[in-house]
């Protein structure tokens, strides 16, 4: 890690399912879910809402993520615990909700969440900016993910810096990293097609793997939310900057950050 430039993404592999073929995306493959669910919170401009919401047949099982609005007045009168039903739109790209109706939370019928297993609460534990990042050894394989304005829109965002990594010698000594939640679920068997899949260059770019306590210290270390739930895993994104010298340059959060973004930092290295 001292010799290298590292950009690393922690992300979830979950079920394969169609939302993840990379494909053009119409209104005409559009699909539709009708769901309920509970309010969590809010993101601090209300541009997303997390909730806690009932399996969804055929696509994903119960837990708690963050979902877009349609039209963000049809979220704003909204509060934390309300219950509410809606209807979730599923392109190739994209995922968002709307037709969103209050209802009684005795109405919602939800999995018991099991206590998160990764999220620290030391605050000492937290890379900050200029942190030196501990030293780590994981076992490279390859991912994938289901929700299409998720993970795979992280991957679609590593697949350009790729191609930007490989025609740009100056950044030559860039090498990425995507790194799963889920090391019980991703076993190199399963996830060795998704690398190919993204037509990854694994000369560059590398999706891994390791003991389940040495990647708990890792997103403890970088603060990303994981909660199993209904068989799967709720969790957060996190994408880091570290420089050759092993120190953290930049955190990006969520999920809407711009490949520019990050070439703008490398360049400054």
């Amino acid at each position: 890690m001292r010799k290298t430039i590292w950009i690393l993404l922690f992300m979830l592999a979950v079920a394969v399912l169609p939302a993840c073929q990379r494909t053009e995306s119409t209104d005409a493959n559009a699909r539709f879910y009708q769901v309920r669910g509970i309010i969590r919170g809010f993101a601090p401009d209300r541009s997303t809402v997390d909730i806690q919401h009932e399996d969804i047949p055929d696509f994903m099982p119960s837990m708690t993520m963050p979902f877009t609005a349609k039209e963000p007045k049809e979220i704003a009168g909204l509060k934390i615990g309300d219950g509410i039903s809606f209807r979730v739109t599923v392109t190739d790209n994209d995922l968002f909700l709307d037709q969103v109706k209050k209802i009684e939370t005795s109405e919602v019928h939800l999995i018991a969440s099991i206590p998160s297993r990764t999220v620290s609460s030391r605050s000492a534990d937290r890379l900050k900016e200029r942190d030196t990042v501990p030293a780590f050894t994981l076992t490279f394989v390859f991912t994938r993910c289901a929700v299409p304005n998720y993970c795979p829109r992280m991957s679609h965002n590593f697949s350009e810096l790729q191609e930007i990594i490989k025609s740009d010698p100056k950044l030559a000594g860039t090498r990425l990293l995507s790194i799963t939640l889920d090391p019980a679920f991703d076993t190199p068997a399963i996830l060795k097609s998704y690398g190919e899949h993204l037509q990854a260059d694994f000369t560059i770019w590398n999706f891994v793997t390791g003991d389940p306590a040495e990647i708990d210290t890792l997103t403890q270390g970088f603060s990303v939310f994981v909660q199993p739930e209904g068989g799967t895993l709720s969790h957060g994104l996190a994408t880091a900057l570290i420089g050759s010298d092993g120190k953290l340059v930049k955190i990006w959060r969520g999920n809407l950050w711009l490949p520019a973004e990050v070439i703008e930092e490398l360049r400054k290295l």
